[in-house]
């Protein structure tokens, strides 16, 4: 019996979890690191949101069309990274100001789609970074953030070819289906609410804000997927082997990390942002 259903099943399971051990590799080296630069902060951090600035800079200037060394990738890459800088040195009203003046630059040299690509990279990277780097609990809230947007895109992977069904977004991205979705919401948002309060049970005032910035990150996701389908292309880069490029790994902080530091601006006083 089971060699007569070993040819369709495994044909099926390959196309399903074809990615899932190169992924796996890949978030093995790379998630420590990003996890150590978050317990220690500070240039640590800032130096990984500047490289990872660096790098959706130069990626959203290849999706437009321009070489790797062209003057518009070094403007993309150089001015998103400043951006973050100054905002370390300055402010971050001086960040923000600088991804303004950018875009309109770059909207001024390369039209509309081009630039887009500041604002959707830039004001995600330096929430990230403002997060972070608030004194008191800056810790927890981004670490809050990172464990729901992880299990939110690992529970819809899991869910989502575990269990199959209809299809989410089909037009913007064909893999995506009503299961995995709910799967990745219900997992993102419980993961966060066990994680506030360790081994002490859950905190179900925490479900709220971690059910959405679980919606954000998807929304993120989808949000990346329509921008692929309109450029005709899979991936957004080939930086990370199993997820594509930057824009593929961190579609979900981008869209989530605004939505996280408004709850934080929102909760100052000491306490996280889940309050």
């Amino acid at each position: 019996m089971a060699l007569a259903l070993s040819e369709p099943v495994n044909q099926a399971n390959n196309g399903r979890w074809s990615d899932f051990g190169i992924r796996l590799a890949s978030a093995a080296v790379l998630s420590p690191i990003a996890l150590l630069a978050l317990w220690y902060g500070g240039l640590a951090w800032t130096a990984l949101i500047i490289v990872a600035l660096v790098g959706l800079g130069t990626e959203w200037a290849r999706l437009a069309g321009y070489e790797m060394l062209s003057p518009m990738t070094l403007l993309m890459a150089v001015g998103m990274a400043g951006a973050a800088l100054l905002a370390m040195l300055a402010g971050f009203a001086a960040g923000f100001g600088v991804l303004l003046l950018l875009s309109l630059a770059v909207w001024r040299l390369a039209g509309r789609f081009t630039a887009a690509g500041v604002p959707y990279a830039g004001i995600g990277g330096l929430a990230l970074l403002w997060l972070r780097l608030q004194p008191t609990t800056g810790l927890r809230d981004t670490l809050f953030l990172v464990v729901v947007v992880w299990a939110t895109d690992v529970g819809a992977y899991l869910v989502g070819r575990v269990i199959g069904g209809v299809k989410l977004a089909p037009k913007i991205s064909p893999g995506k289906t009503w299961s995995g979705s709910a799967g990745g919401l219900l997992i993102g948002a419980f993961t966060g609410a066990l994680m506030t309060r360790g081994m002490h049970g859950i905190d179900w005032w925490a479900l709220i804000p971690a059910g959405l910035l679980s919606f954000f990150a998807q929304a993120g996701d989808l949000l990346e997927s329509a921008v692929k389908r309109r450029l005709g292309v899979k991936d957004s880069g080939a930086t990370i082997p199993g997820h594509g490029g930057l824009f593929d790994r961190l579609d979900g902080f981008l869209a989530a990390a605004p939505l996280a530091a408004l709850l934080a601006l929102y909760a100052q006083g000491g306490l996280p942002l889940w309050r």
